[in-house]
Protein backbone atom coordinates (compact mmCIF):
# COMPACT_ATOMS: atom_id res chain seq x y z
CA UNK A 1 0.00 0.00 0.00
CA UNK A 2 1.27 3.63 -0.61
CA UNK A 3 1.26 6.00 1.43
CA UNK A 4 1.15 9.86 0.35
CA UNK A 5 1.78 12.53 3.01
CA UNK A 6 0.91 15.90 2.22
CA UNK A 7 4.15 17.45 2.62
CA UNK A 8 5.43 15.03 0.40
CA UNK A 9 2.87 15.52 -2.17
CA UNK A 10 2.23 19.41 -1.63
CA UNK A 11 -1.64 18.48 -0.74
CA UNK A 12 -2.52 16.67 -3.65
CA UNK A 13 -4.88 13.53 -3.88
CA UNK A 14 -3.92 10.84 -3.34
CA UNK A 15 -5.65 8.12 -5.15
CA UNK A 16 -3.72 10.59 -8.06
CA UNK A 17 -0.23 10.44 -6.40
CA UNK A 18 -0.82 6.81 -6.37
CA UNK A 19 -2.28 5.85 -10.29
CA UNK A 20 -0.03 8.23 -11.42
CA UNK A 21 3.29 6.45 -9.87
CA UNK A 22 1.51 2.50 -10.42
CA UNK A 23 2.24 3.94 -14.38
CA UNK A 24 5.33 4.75 -14.32
CA UNK A 25 4.36 8.47 -14.82
CA UNK A 26 5.72 11.77 -12.89
CA UNK A 27 3.56 12.83 -10.02
CA UNK A 28 1.64 15.73 -10.63
CA UNK A 29 3.73 18.57 -8.98
CA UNK A 30 2.59 21.45 -6.68
CA UNK A 31 0.87 24.61 -8.28
CA UNK A 32 0.89 22.47 -11.40
CA UNK A 33 -2.45 23.44 -12.98
CA UNK A 34 -4.99 20.92 -15.51
CA UNK A 35 -5.74 23.34 -19.08
CA UNK A 36 -9.39 23.01 -18.35
CA UNK A 37 -12.10 25.06 -20.67
CA UNK A 38 -12.44 27.32 -17.48
CA UNK A 39 -9.26 27.68 -16.38
CA UNK A 40 -8.35 28.58 -20.28
CA UNK A 41 -11.55 30.97 -20.39
CA UNK A 42 -10.36 32.71 -17.15
CA UNK A 43 -7.08 33.61 -18.04
CA UNK A 44 -8.60 34.56 -21.61
CA UNK A 45 -11.24 36.89 -20.22
CA UNK A 46 -9.57 38.11 -17.16
CA UNK A 47 -5.87 38.16 -18.45
CA UNK A 48 -5.36 38.09 -22.39
CA UNK A 49 -7.98 40.29 -23.49
CA UNK A 50 -7.24 43.24 -21.37
CA UNK A 51 -3.94 42.58 -21.75
CA UNK A 52 -4.42 43.05 -25.57
CA UNK A 53 -6.88 45.57 -25.26
CA UNK A 54 -4.20 48.12 -22.75
CA UNK A 55 -1.66 47.43 -25.58
CA UNK A 56 -4.20 48.26 -28.63
CA UNK A 57 -5.94 51.83 -27.14
CA UNK A 58 -2.91 52.62 -24.65
CA UNK A 59 0.60 51.30 -25.96
CA UNK A 60 0.01 51.38 -29.39
CA UNK A 61 -1.08 55.21 -29.23
CA UNK A 62 1.53 56.14 -27.17
CA UNK A 63 4.35 54.20 -29.41
CA UNK A 64 2.56 55.74 -32.34
CA UNK A 65 2.37 59.38 -30.90
CA UNK A 66 6.19 59.15 -30.43
CA UNK A 67 7.19 58.50 -33.56
CA UNK A 68 4.87 61.33 -35.20
CA UNK A 69 7.03 63.41 -32.31
CA UNK A 70 9.72 62.80 -34.60
CA UNK A 71 8.84 63.90 -37.85
CA UNK A 72 7.69 67.21 -39.65
CA UNK A 73 3.52 66.26 -39.90
CA UNK A 74 1.37 68.98 -40.43
CA UNK A 75 -2.06 67.01 -39.13
CA UNK A 76 -3.21 67.32 -42.72
CA UNK A 77 -1.22 65.80 -44.96
CA UNK A 78 -0.12 61.95 -45.31
CA UNK A 79 3.81 63.20 -46.33
CA UNK A 80 5.41 63.79 -43.41
CA UNK A 81 9.46 63.02 -42.57
CA UNK A 82 11.22 62.00 -40.04
CA UNK A 83 13.66 64.58 -38.37
CA UNK A 84 14.90 62.72 -35.22
CA UNK A 85 14.72 64.35 -31.79
CA UNK A 86 14.55 67.87 -33.47
CA UNK A 87 11.35 68.69 -32.11
CA UNK A 88 12.04 67.85 -28.54
CA UNK A 89 15.41 70.41 -29.23
CA UNK A 90 13.35 72.98 -30.12
CA UNK A 91 10.81 72.59 -27.87
CA UNK A 92 13.14 73.14 -24.89
CA UNK A 93 14.85 76.00 -26.91
CA UNK A 94 11.37 77.56 -27.00
CA UNK A 95 10.88 80.70 -23.63
CA UNK A 96 6.92 80.34 -24.01
CA UNK A 97 6.81 75.83 -24.02
CA UNK A 98 9.25 76.67 -21.10
CA UNK A 99 6.97 79.09 -19.74
CA UNK A 100 4.04 77.06 -19.81
CA UNK A 101 6.14 74.09 -18.09
CA UNK A 102 6.58 76.09 -15.60
CA UNK A 103 3.28 77.05 -14.72
CA UNK A 104 2.41 73.38 -14.86
CA UNK A 105 4.72 72.69 -12.28
CA UNK A 106 3.28 75.43 -10.21
CA UNK A 107 -0.19 73.95 -10.60
CA UNK A 108 0.95 70.68 -9.84
CA UNK A 109 2.38 71.94 -6.52
CA UNK A 110 0.20 74.45 -5.39
CA UNK A 111 -3.36 73.31 -6.23
CA UNK A 112 -3.12 69.70 -4.45
CA UNK A 113 -1.42 71.41 -1.72
CA UNK A 114 -4.12 73.55 -0.93
CA UNK A 115 -7.06 71.48 -2.31
CA UNK A 116 -6.57 68.37 0.02
CA UNK A 117 -5.41 70.80 3.09
CA UNK A 118 -9.01 72.71 2.96
CA UNK A 119 -10.83 69.63 2.12
CA UNK A 120 -9.12 67.77 5.26
CA UNK A 121 -10.43 70.62 7.16
CA UNK A 122 -13.85 70.57 6.27
CA UNK A 123 -13.97 66.85 6.46
CA UNK A 124 -12.55 66.86 9.62
CA UNK A 125 -15.17 69.85 11.00
CA UNK A 126 -17.64 67.52 9.36
CA UNK A 127 -16.60 64.03 11.22
CA UNK A 128 -14.99 64.89 14.29
CA UNK A 129 -15.72 68.61 15.28
CA UNK A 130 -18.41 68.65 16.78
CA UNK A 131 -18.49 69.22 20.77
CA UNK A 132 -15.14 68.41 23.05
CA UNK A 133 -17.59 65.78 24.79
CA UNK A 134 -19.67 63.07 24.32
CA UNK A 135 -19.76 60.88 21.45
CA UNK A 136 -17.32 62.27 18.74
CA UNK A 137 -19.37 63.63 16.02
CA UNK A 138 -18.65 66.44 13.60
CA UNK A 139 -20.61 69.86 13.45
CA UNK A 140 -24.58 70.56 13.55
CA UNK A 141 -25.93 70.72 10.23
CA UNK A 142 -22.95 68.88 8.92
CA UNK A 143 -25.01 67.24 5.62
CA UNK A 144 -26.03 70.56 4.59
CA UNK A 145 -22.21 71.98 4.54
CA UNK A 146 -21.19 68.54 2.71
CA UNK A 147 -23.85 68.55 0.02
CA UNK A 148 -22.87 72.32 -0.78
CA UNK A 149 -19.46 71.78 -0.89
CA UNK A 150 -19.61 68.60 -3.14
CA UNK A 151 -22.00 71.00 -5.54
CA UNK A 152 -19.72 72.67 -7.44
CA UNK A 153 -18.05 69.68 -8.69
CA UNK A 154 -21.14 68.43 -10.56
CA UNK A 155 -21.11 71.52 -13.04
CA UNK A 156 -19.01 71.07 -16.01
CA UNK A 157 -15.14 72.39 -15.52
CA UNK A 158 -15.92 74.44 -18.97
CA UNK A 159 -19.31 75.81 -17.27
CA UNK A 160 -17.30 76.52 -13.97
CA UNK A 161 -14.32 78.69 -15.95
CA UNK A 162 -16.93 80.78 -18.16
CA UNK A 163 -19.11 81.38 -14.97
CA UNK A 164 -15.81 82.13 -12.74
CA UNK A 165 -14.64 84.65 -15.97
CA UNK A 166 -17.90 86.68 -15.82
CA UNK A 167 -17.49 87.45 -12.31
CA UNK A 168 -13.95 88.09 -12.91
CA UNK A 169 -14.63 90.74 -14.94
CA UNK A 170 -13.05 94.32 -14.62
CA UNK A 171 -15.88 96.29 -15.14
CA UNK A 172 -19.28 94.60 -14.71
CA UNK A 173 -17.91 91.70 -12.67
CA UNK A 174 -19.61 90.61 -9.50
CA UNK A 175 -16.50 90.61 -7.09
CA UNK A 176 -15.54 94.31 -8.35
CA UNK A 177 -18.75 95.22 -7.55
CA UNK A 178 -18.83 93.74 -4.22
CA UNK A 179 -15.44 95.37 -3.55
CA UNK A 180 -17.11 98.56 -4.99
CA UNK A 181 -19.63 98.43 -2.61
CA UNK A 182 -17.67 97.94 0.09
CA UNK A 183 -15.88 101.65 -0.67
CA UNK A 184 -12.86 99.92 -3.11
CA UNK A 185 -12.73 102.67 -6.17
CA UNK A 186 -9.78 101.15 -7.78
CA UNK A 187 -10.95 98.03 -10.70
CA UNK A 188 -9.23 95.58 -10.66
CA UNK A 189 -8.34 93.40 -13.50
CA UNK A 190 -8.34 89.58 -11.70
CA UNK A 191 -7.28 87.92 -15.31
CA UNK A 192 -5.38 90.76 -16.80
CA UNK A 193 -2.67 91.33 -14.48
CA UNK A 194 0.05 89.10 -14.32
CA UNK A 195 0.35 89.61 -10.26
CA UNK A 196 -3.59 88.07 -10.02
CA UNK A 197 -4.11 86.14 -12.99
CA UNK A 198 -2.29 82.43 -12.00
CA UNK A 199 -3.74 83.29 -8.53
CA UNK A 200 -7.28 83.71 -9.50
CA UNK A 201 -7.18 80.92 -11.50
CA UNK A 202 -5.57 78.50 -9.42
CA UNK A 203 -9.32 80.30 -6.71
CA UNK A 204 -11.33 78.54 -9.27
CA UNK A 205 -10.18 74.94 -9.72
CA UNK A 206 -9.67 74.23 -5.88
CA UNK A 207 -13.19 75.88 -5.54
CA UNK A 208 -14.30 73.31 -8.15
CA UNK A 209 -12.39 70.65 -6.45
CA UNK A 210 -12.63 70.54 -2.73
CA UNK A 211 -16.11 69.48 -2.08
CA UNK A 212 -15.01 66.10 -3.82
CA UNK A 213 -12.12 65.23 -2.04
CA UNK A 214 -14.04 66.70 1.24
CA UNK A 215 -16.31 63.72 0.71
CA UNK A 216 -13.25 61.39 -0.30
CA UNK A 217 -11.84 61.75 2.89
CA UNK A 218 -15.29 61.89 4.91
CA UNK A 219 -15.42 58.01 3.79
CA UNK A 220 -11.65 57.85 4.93
CA UNK A 221 -12.49 58.58 8.29
CA UNK A 222 -15.98 57.11 8.41
CA UNK A 223 -13.80 53.83 7.66
CA UNK A 224 -11.38 54.52 11.31
CA UNK A 225 -13.02 52.59 14.22
CA UNK A 226 -14.86 54.68 16.37
CA UNK A 227 -12.98 52.99 19.05
CA UNK A 228 -9.93 54.69 18.26
CA UNK A 229 -11.15 58.25 18.21
CA UNK A 230 -12.79 57.95 21.52
CA UNK A 231 -9.66 56.28 23.15
CA UNK A 232 -7.70 59.40 21.89
CA UNK A 233 -10.16 61.72 23.14
CA UNK A 234 -10.55 59.86 26.65
CA UNK A 235 -6.26 60.28 26.44
CA UNK A 236 -6.96 64.27 26.35
CA UNK A 237 -6.12 64.69 22.72
CA UNK A 238 -8.02 68.20 21.21
CA UNK A 239 -9.36 68.01 17.60
CA UNK A 240 -6.38 69.15 15.66
CA UNK A 241 -4.46 66.58 17.67
CA UNK A 242 -6.75 63.74 16.65
CA UNK A 243 -6.69 64.97 13.39
CA UNK A 244 -2.64 65.08 12.76
CA UNK A 245 -1.98 61.83 14.69
CA UNK A 246 -4.63 59.50 14.27
CA UNK A 247 -6.65 60.26 11.07
CA UNK A 248 -4.03 61.18 8.32
CA UNK A 249 -1.45 58.31 9.40
CA UNK A 250 -4.49 56.26 8.92
CA UNK A 251 -5.71 58.09 5.66
CA UNK A 252 -1.90 58.23 3.77
CA UNK A 253 -3.43 55.92 1.10
CA UNK A 254 -6.36 58.51 0.04
CA UNK A 255 -3.99 61.59 0.69
CA UNK A 256 -1.46 59.97 -1.99
CA UNK A 257 -4.49 59.10 -4.06
CA UNK A 258 -6.14 62.59 -3.97
CA UNK A 259 -2.62 63.90 -4.71
CA UNK A 260 -1.57 62.13 -7.53
CA UNK A 261 -5.08 63.04 -9.22
CA UNK A 262 -4.76 66.15 -8.43
CA UNK A 263 -1.63 67.01 -9.67
CA UNK A 264 -2.31 65.21 -12.76
CA UNK A 265 -5.52 67.36 -13.35
CA UNK A 266 -3.16 70.07 -12.66
CA UNK A 267 -0.64 69.25 -15.16
CA UNK A 268 -3.28 69.17 -17.96
CA UNK A 269 -5.60 72.01 -16.83
CA UNK A 270 -6.75 73.09 -20.11
CA UNK A 271 -10.41 73.65 -19.29
CA UNK A 272 -10.05 75.82 -16.81
CA UNK A 273 -7.40 78.12 -18.81
CA UNK A 274 -9.26 77.59 -21.75
CA UNK A 275 -12.11 79.03 -20.17
CA UNK A 276 -10.66 81.62 -18.05
CA UNK A 277 -8.30 83.16 -20.24
CA UNK A 278 -8.17 81.43 -23.56
CA UNK A 279 -4.71 83.74 -24.67
CA UNK A 280 -2.90 82.49 -21.79
CA UNK A 281 -2.68 85.51 -20.02
CA UNK A 282 -0.53 88.35 -19.98
CA UNK A 283 3.08 87.59 -20.86
CA UNK A 284 1.92 84.14 -21.12
CA UNK A 285 1.43 83.66 -17.16
CA UNK A 286 -1.33 81.25 -17.28
CA UNK A 287 -0.61 79.32 -20.29
CA UNK A 288 -0.13 75.64 -20.00
CA UNK A 289 1.50 72.95 -21.90
CA UNK A 290 -1.74 71.49 -23.37
CA UNK A 291 -3.47 74.63 -24.28
CA UNK A 292 -0.16 75.35 -26.20
CA UNK A 293 -0.06 72.40 -27.60
CA UNK A 294 -3.45 73.02 -29.19
CA UNK A 295 -2.41 76.40 -30.42
CA UNK A 296 0.56 74.64 -32.06
CA UNK A 297 -1.23 72.18 -33.61
CA UNK A 298 -4.67 73.62 -34.84
CA UNK A 299 -3.62 76.91 -35.45
CA UNK A 300 -0.19 76.60 -36.49
CA UNK A 301 -0.49 73.71 -38.04
CA UNK A 302 2.31 72.14 -36.56
CA UNK A 303 0.96 68.37 -35.44
CA UNK A 304 4.48 66.58 -35.38
CA UNK A 305 5.86 69.45 -32.58
CA UNK A 306 2.38 69.95 -31.04
CA UNK A 307 2.79 65.56 -30.30
CA UNK A 308 6.42 66.35 -29.48
CA UNK A 309 4.97 68.57 -26.02
CA UNK A 310 2.10 65.55 -25.62
CA UNK A 311 5.03 63.44 -25.23
CA UNK A 312 6.67 65.63 -22.64
CA UNK A 313 3.81 66.17 -20.90
CA UNK A 314 3.72 62.48 -20.67
CA UNK A 315 6.24 62.09 -19.56
CA UNK A 316 6.11 64.95 -17.07
CA UNK A 317 2.76 62.97 -15.66
CA UNK A 318 5.12 59.80 -14.95
CA UNK A 319 7.63 61.30 -13.27
CA UNK A 320 5.33 63.43 -11.04
CA UNK A 321 3.44 60.17 -10.18
CA UNK A 322 6.34 58.69 -9.66
CA UNK A 323 7.90 61.29 -7.18
CA UNK A 324 4.26 61.47 -5.19
CA UNK A 325 4.31 57.60 -4.63
CA UNK A 326 8.35 57.61 -3.65
CA UNK A 327 7.44 60.32 -0.82
CA UNK A 328 4.50 58.58 0.27
CA UNK A 329 6.64 55.34 0.70
CA UNK A 330 9.78 57.05 1.96
CA UNK A 331 7.57 59.04 4.67
CA UNK A 332 5.18 55.46 5.64
CA UNK A 333 8.59 53.67 5.92
CA UNK A 334 10.22 56.56 8.64
CA UNK A 335 6.83 56.20 10.70
CA UNK A 336 6.64 52.23 10.44
CA UNK A 337 10.47 52.25 11.61
CA UNK A 338 9.15 54.65 14.54
CA UNK A 339 6.55 52.47 15.40
CA UNK A 340 8.74 49.77 15.61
Amino acid sequence: MTISSPDLDGGLDTAAVTAARAGGRKAPRLGQRRLTFDYVSFLLVFLVLPVALFLVFVISPFIQALYYAMTNWTGFSPNMSFIGLNNFVKLFQDPTFLQAMANNALLAIVVPLITITVALVFASMVTVGGPSSGQVRGLRGSSFYRVVSFFPYVIPAIVIAILWSMIYQPSNGLLNGILRGLGMTDMISWLGDERTAMGSTIFVIVWSMVGFYMVLFIAAIKGIPAETLEAARIDGAGRFRTVVSILLPQMRDNVQTAYIYLGIMALDAFVYMAGLNASGGPNNSTLVMSQYLFRTAFEKGQFGLATAMGVVLAAVTLIFAGLVIGVFRLIGGKDEGGRA
